[in-house]
């Protein structure tokens, strides 16, 4: 599975139709499609297609239409999405009509290439999955500690400075997680 961090935009014609794109991780998704449909007034449609893992592992996937025929717009960026093994991200496509009628089969490949051009752009990862962890150290630890996370890529922690030690709380890759504790941490 793969994933993206940043977001990002193209824009692709076809028959004088423009379908402006945009790939966003699924974090700035919410809201995001209001925020389209007002800063594009005269746009036809903004259709969504959206991919992402709830707290069981289990991928959920949603798509929208906005109005262009059924299964002819949402379901086709959904597709590329599947298709390039893609979660945690949305898609979401304003399209403003040419004056050309696309008819349903050209509607879907428009929306799939729009979909293709956009990722061709962006910077895709593979997916790590995310896990935290807590532990406890000594005072005369905490920069040991704080060079073994460093080591390993975990930015995201947070400590609590008690009376007898310092507690962690981090976010990190299974991976990373899973050496810190056969360091003994």
């Amino acid at each position: 599975m793969q994933t993206i961090e940043t977001s990002f935009s193209h824009t692709t014609e076809v028959n004088r139709s423009k379908f402006i794109t945009y790939l966003v991780p699924i974090s700035k998704y919410k809201g995001f499609q209001k925020k389209l449909k007002d800063e594009n007034p005269k746009a036809n449609h903004v259709v969504y297609a959206l991919r992402s893992l709830n707290e069981f592992d289990q991928v959920v996937e949603n798509s929208s239409d906005d109005g262009e025929p059924k299964g002819c717009a949402g379901v086709p960026v959904l597709n590329v999405l599947r298709g390039k093994g893609l979660i945690n991200c949305a898609v979401l496509i304003v399209r403003y009509f040419g004056g050309i009628k696309l008819g349903t089969g050209g509607m879907a490949r428009a929306y799939a290439l729009a979909v293709k051009n956009v990722l061709a752009e962006a910077i895709v990862i593979m997916y790590e999955k995310e896990v935290n962890y807590g532990f406890f150290t000594p005072y005369s630890d905490v920069d040991k500690t704080l060079y073994k996370l460093k080591q390993l890529g975990i930015t995201q922690y947070e400590r609590d400075f008690g009376v007898e030690g310092v507690g962690w709380q981090i976010v990190g890759s299974e991976e990373s997680v899973e050496k810190l504790k056969r360091e003994g941490l």
